[in-house]
């Protein structure tokens, strides 16, 4: 018998092979989609899943100015910032947002989805969000998903 097949392994940051995908947000739910990327950056979709490494791969999110919110939540939903200064409270819409910075509304979810440690802050730099469909890493020859095939 085998002593190494029923071992655990982990994983550590030379033995983790990281991908590059491509999701299209065209007409997608923004929470829906935001947890299926927030999975992938984490790398909780993979067989080697280990909670304290980065073995996630990268995640490239094209028309980011498309993606849907449902119910009300496009103009009740309110993001809040401050800006250091007193009375300096400041509030935005989703709506907002999409017509001024689109990538900040994807960002934003998925960052509440990550851990809020220094761990997630690596895991944030995998995620590339863009407005349009266009986007320049090609180079690295992303694979397409189709979020309702990892469902």
């Amino acid at each position: 018998m085998d002593s190494l097949s029923y071992k655990t392994i982990s994983a550590n940051a030379s033995t983790v092979e990281k991908q590059w995908y491509v999701i299209d947000a065209t007409n997608e739910v923004l929470g829906r989609l935001c947890s299926q990327v927030a999975k992938i950056l984490r790398g909780k979709n993979k067989p080697s899943y280990t909670p304290h490494v980065d073995c996630g791969d990268y995640v490239i999110v094209i028309n980011a100015d498309k993606v849907k919110l449902t119910g009300k939540k496009m103009t009740d939903k309110v993001y809040v910032r401050h800006t250091g200064y007193p009375g300096g409270q400041r509030y935005a819409t989703p709506a907002e947002y999409l017509a001024k910075k689109p990538q900040f509304v994807i960002e934003e979810a998925v960052r509440g989805m990550l851990p809020k440690t220094r761990l997630g802050d690596a895991l944030f730099k995998n995620l590339k969000v863009y407005a349009g469909a266009e986007h320049p890493h090609t180079a690295q020859n992303p694979t397409l998903i189709k979020l309702n095939e990892i469902k």
